[in-house]
C-alpha cells in the first residue's frame, strides 16, 4: 500500500562556518543555516532542506554519512528559558531513550556543541519521515478505506506498546503521527507524556490540544487513565473518514457542546466520574441531543469503522473501548495477528514535574547526551 506524501519544505539557506571545539565534547561540529536558523552539529551529519518549524523548534533533514542515513534534527533553542519546555524536552529524551517500537519515531542522536555549563541549545537526530498525518488529511490527495484502515492500526499498535509500558502519551494528534511513502505510521513528540499513576493519585500540568481532548479532561477531573489516549485516536479516526477535525471547540465550553451534540445527552449514571461539581451543573444544564447519525456525517464510510470510531467517543471513559478492545474489533480483524504485540519488557517510570529547577534539568539533559556519546573521561551519565 502506498500514497504520495504532501510533505511541506522551508525556505533552505545554508553555509558553512568553522567552528573551535571549545567545549567538554569530544566531537568535531560545523555550523550551517537552514529556515534562517543557525545548526551547530556534528561534522558527520550534512544537511538537505528545511523541513519545518513549530514552537518547539525548527527541524532540517540530514544526511549521517557514518551511517549513509537519512536523519531529522531538530534544533531547541534557548531550552533553559523557560522551565516547562526544557521539562518536555527532558521528558521526550528519557522516554524515546526506553522505547523501541515500529509505530514510535526513533531518537538516533543527541547533540549539545557547547560546554555542559554552558549550553543553551539541544539538537535531537531522529528518524527522517516524510510528511505528518495532519498535512495528509489536509491535502486534496484521497484516501482509500484501506489507508484509513491501515493508519489506524499502526497508531494503536503503537499506542498498545505505551500503554503496556505505564506510558500515556497525552497529546496525540495528527501533527504527531508521522507518516512515510510506504504508509508506515510512527507516533512523535512525547513532551506531554506521563507515566500512568493509576486511578487514585491525579496528575497535573496537563495543556493538550483542546480539540482532542477527553470529556474529563475538559471538565477537570483529577483522575484519568489511557482512556484519554483512546478518545484521541477516535477523533482522530473521525478525522480521517471526514477530512476535518470532528469537535473543532473555541473555547472548553464549546467543545464539551460539540460533545453532548455529538454523542446525545448523558443520563446520571454516565456523568457519576465527574469530580467538579460546576461541570457537572454545567453538563446537566445542556440542551437535549439525541446525537448525531456517524451514517449522514461520514457517508460511504465502512459502517464498522464508525462502530469503532463510536466506541471510542465514548463519553463515560468507564465504557470507553480499551487499546486492547479496539485491536480485535472487527474492523480490524484482516489486520490484527497476536504474534505482532510484544509488550515492553516494563513499566516506565518518569516522575518528572515543574519544580526541580533548570539546572538539575541541565545536569539530566547532558546525562542523556552522554548515554549517546559515552566517553571515557566524561564521567557517570545523570538520571532519575
Amino acid at each position: 500500500m502506498t500514497t504520495t506524501m504532501m510533505h511541506k519544505k522551508n525556505t533552505m539557506n545554508y553555509n558553512y562556518y568553522n567552528t573551535t571545539n571549545n567545549n567538554d565534547n569530544d566531537n568535531d561540529f560545523h555550523c550551517f543555516t537552514m529556515s534562517n536558523t543557525i545548526f551547530e552539529v556534528d561534522t558527520k551529519y550534512v544537511p538537505i532542506t528545511g523541513i519545518g518549524s513549530g514552537s518547539y523548534g525548527v527541524v532540517c533533514s540530514s544526511v549521517d554519512t557514518m551511517t549513509n542515513e537519512k536523519v531529522a534534527i531538530k534544533k531547541i533553542a534557548n531550552v533553559f528559558s523557560d522551565e516547562v519546555d526544557a521539562l518536555r524536552t527532558l521528558r521526550e529524551l528519557k522516554i524515546l531513550r526506553h522505547v523501541r517500537h515500529e509505530n514510535v519515531i526513533g531518537l538516533r542522536d543527541v547533540v549539545i556543541s557547547s560546554s555542559s555549563k554552558n549550553y543553551k541549545d539541544v539538537y535531537l537526530v531522529y528518524e527522517l519521515m516524510d510528511c505528518d498525518l495532519h498535512n495528509i488529511i489536509k491535502s486534496p490527495q484521497p484516501l482509500s478505506a484501506d489507508h484509513v484502515k491501515y493508519f489506524m492500526f499502526q497508531l494503536l499498535r503503537g499506542l498498545n506498546y505505551l500503554h503496556s509500558a505505564n506510558i500515556l502519551h497525552r497529546d496525540l494528534k495528527p501533527k504527531n503521527l508521522l507518516v512515510n511513502a510506504n504508509c508506515d505510521l510512527k507516533i512523535c513528540d512525547f513532551g506531554l507524556a506521563r507515566t500512568n499513576k493509576g486511578p487514585t493519585e491525579p496528575m497535573t500540568e496537563y495543556v493538550v490540544t483542546r480539540w482532542y481532548r477527553a470529556p474529563e479532561l475538559l471538565l477537570q477531573c483529577d483522575k484519568y487513565g489511557p482512556s484519554i489516549d483512546v478518545w484521541a485516536v477516535g477523533c482522530i479516526l473521525a478525522e480521517l473518514l471526514g477530512r476535518k477535525p470532528i469537535f473543532p471547540g473555541k473555547d472548553v465550553l464549546g467543545q464539551l457542546k460539540l460533545i453532548i451534540d455529538f454523542v446525545g445527552t448523558q443520563h446520571s449514571p454516565n456523568l457519576s466520574f465527574i469530580t467538579n461539581e460546576r461541570a457537572y451543573k454545567f453538563i446537566k444544564s445542556l440542551p437535549y441531543s439525541f446525537g448525531k447519525s456517524t451514517i449522514r456525517l461520514f457517508p460511504g464510510s465502512d459502517p464498522l469503522a464508525l462502530d469503532l470510531m463510536c466506541k471510542m467517543l465514548t463519553f463515560d471513559p468507564r465504557k470507553r473501548i480499551t487499546v486492547d478492545e479496539a485491536l480485535e474489533h472487527p474492523y480490524l480483524s484482516e489486520l490484527y495477528d497476536p504474534d505482532l504485540f510484544q509488550p515492553a519488557p516494563y513499566k516506565f517510570d518518569l516522575d518528572m514535574d515543574c519544580g526541580i529547577g533548570v539546572d538539575k534539568i541541565r545536569t539530566l539533559i547532558w546525562g542523556e547526551m552522554l548515554l549517546y556519546k559515552p566517553r571515557p573521561n566524561s564521567g557517570a551519565a545523570f538520571g532519575f
